[in-house]
């Protein structure tokens, strides 16, 4: 059976579907990666927003307003960036997933095909062994009345 061509597709198969595992997992990686971005940008955004409403008391000069608006919108467009690189993260996830998924469905597959293919081999040779069994028990009974 080691020279079987389904040896050789089925170590194709599970190389693929180890290959599609790393990838999934890469691109888990990188979701999590621009996920923690996120959190960061908006945790920045959160604490210069309280850093701005503890100086509320005090006065501000139109400039210094300004500039605290300009970069809360600066702020607020990388936020709407990693958003989107978060989404393309999951997304990618998502294919990684599927792909794998397809890999793994193939590998199983054909584990399955070599069972059967085995499962029938061995049923053959059950029934030859027990075909042979059965001519030697006919040969075995001839010669005893033979020899009578």
């Amino acid at each position: 059976m080691a020279s079987d061509p389904l040896i050789i597709v089925l170590k194709l198969a599970t190389e693929a579907e180890e290959q599609a595992a790393m990838q999934l997992k890469s691109a888990q990686f990188e979701k999590q990666k621009r996920q923690g971005q996120l959190d960061a940008l908006n945790n920045y955004r959160l604490d210069y927003m309280k850093q701005m409403k503890g100086q509320q008391g005090q006065s501000l000069s139109a400039n210094q307003y300004h500039q605290f608006h300009q970069f809360i919108k600066q702020v607020d467009n990388a936020i709407i960036q990693q958003v989107a690189a978060v989404q393309d993260a999951e997304q990618q996830v998502g294919y990684r997933q599927t792909h794998w998924l397809e890999k793994q469905q193939k590998r199983k597959a054909i584990e399955m095909l070599l069972t059967q293919k085995a499962q029938k081999a061995q049923i053959a040779e059950s029934r030859r062994e027990q075909k042979m069994s059965d001519e030697f028990a006919m040969q075995q009974y001839i010669r005893q009345r033979r020899d009578k």
